[in-house]
């Protein structure tokens, strides 16, 4: 089968020939129609320190967001049956573990990634415990099937608590911030603020929804989320960049008693004013790690069953898996030439996604080409 893989230490990927996998008495085999880039596989892409840090085994086939469907089932699989609709969280779990018996299984002790620890789903089938698997509608499209994993994430941060009625700022315009905007949308959120530094997901961003956006580097991030919220600040605030400023600005821009969700993963240690910017305020303070299993699923499923949540205006791309080189550099570009690149594996599946995008989001900006030749 053809799969993405990271072959050796060093910025490439590169597509290989590999044996189908078998799954064991607990894992399902799934055949993938289609896959998503994130962010995780382009550190792995660069190579950067973190990757470097956290990935201890090569080869490895990479990735964790995708669709696809079953065609095989290991003998003591019960809840998936052949022809189901399946995709999955990239945390695995052992369920075993004093975490997992909390009920937190996606912060398990012996938490396994997918397409970090153990082979992903970047090719043509790949094996998943079923512990992890979640069934998708039969008429979710397979493209929105395949960001379920990273919009769950902007779910789960955005829904910890209600954001009804609340004033929402979000901080980054990554392809979660942009979905966390859709998210508070559609939960009833009275004004939403994002920033920013991309032209491109900046004009995404008011399509998802949000009220007002900030470009980080011209304008006063802390002053203005003060001015568009009564002169008090955010009721809740979602910092998706990790970034070290962008954290100091949300925290002084967040209300007393307001809510902080904390995503977004900075390269080194950030100094916090702890007494003055948690203590004496209030705040309530949230970290944001994977999904709940699978409280998050439900939400998100329901969100996108009638209609509320659009995320379509993140997908920016469609390729041919073997064109992967060409979504990673769009996503690796400065400044970042695309929202979200989707990788079909069957060709024929790829008008049909490109057809159905076409009528469902109006194009705003001018994009680079969809696909070679096109």
């Amino acid at each position: 089968m053809k799969a993405i893989a990271k072959i050796k230490k060093g910025k490439g990927l590169k597509m290989i020939e590999a044996p189908v996998p078998r799954p064991a008495a607990d894992e399902v085999l799934i055949q993938v129609d289609v896959v998503s880039i994130c962010g995780t596989d382009l550190h792995l892409d660069r190579w950067d320190a973190w990757a470097g840090k956290r990935v201890t085994h090569l080869p490895q086939i990479i990735g964790h967001e995708f669709s696809g469907h079953v065609v095989e089932t290991g003998k003591n699989v019960k809840r998936f049956q052949i022809g189901d609709p399946v995709t999955a969280d990239s945390h695995i779990p052992c369920l075993k573990c004093a975490v997992c018996l909390k009920n937190l299984p996606h912060l398990c002790n012996q938490l396994q990634i997918l397409g970090i620890d153990r082979d992903g789903c970047f090719a043509e089938y790949v094996v998943i415990p079923s512990r992890s698997l979640w069934e998708n509608a039969p008429e979710l499209p397979p493209e929105i099937a395949s960001i379920q994993d990273p919009l769950g994430n902007a779910v789960y941060a955005t829904l910890v608590e209600p954001v009804e009625g609340q004033n929402v700022v979000i901080l980054g315009d990554g392809p979660v911030g942009l979905f966390a905007a859709g998210v508070a949308r559609a939960s009833g959120a009275e004004k939403i603020i994002l920033t920013g530094l991309n032209p491109l997901t900046l004009k995404i961003a008011e399509q998802m929804g949000v009220d007002r956006v900030i470009h980080a580097q011209k304008e006063d991030v802390s002053q203005i989320i003060r001015d568009e919220c009564e002169g008090v600040g955010a009721d809740v605030l979602l910092e998706m960049s990790g970034n070290a400023q962008a954290i100091s600005d949300g925290l002084s821009a967040l209300r007393k008693g307001g809510r902080f969700c904390a995503f977004g993963l900075p390269s080194s240690p950030v100094p916090i004013d702890f007494s003055d910017q948690i203590i004496f305020k209030g705040i309530r303070l949230f970290g944001i790690s994977g999904r709940l299993m699978f409280k998050t699923w439900r939400q998100m499923a329901g969100l996108l069953h009638v209609g509320k949540l659009n995320p379509r205006p993140v997908l920016t791309h469609f390729l041919d898996f073997d064109d992967f080189e060409q979504g990673f550099a769009l996503m690796e570009a400065i400044p970042r030439l695309a929202g979200k690149v989707v990788l079909v594996l069957k060709p024929a599946f790829l008008k049909e996604i490109q057809e159905r995008q076409s009528l469902e989001v109006s194009r705003f900006v001018s994009l680079p080409p969809l696909t070679k030749g096109d």
